[in-house]
């Protein structure tokens, strides 16, 4: 008998945005070499593409 999969705990879309008054802007970045739409993850001590693997590291 197979083992049942669990969903992880993905971060919500809306997490990634700050709303200030009306407006609602990016908290996080893009990544540089794929381009906008794809929105890098926030490590502690790095950023993260998940499509290419392109990391930038924090000081």
């Amino acid at each position: 008998m197979a083992a049942k999969k669990t969903k992880s705990a993905a971060p919500r879309r809306a997490a990634c945005y700050k709303v200030e008054g009306e407006k609602a802007t990016l908290a996080r970045k893009y990544c540089s070499r794929c381009g906008p739409g794809f929105i890098m993850a926030d490590h502690k001590d790095r950023l993260a593409c998940g499509k290419c693997g392109y990391t930038e590291f924090k000081k």
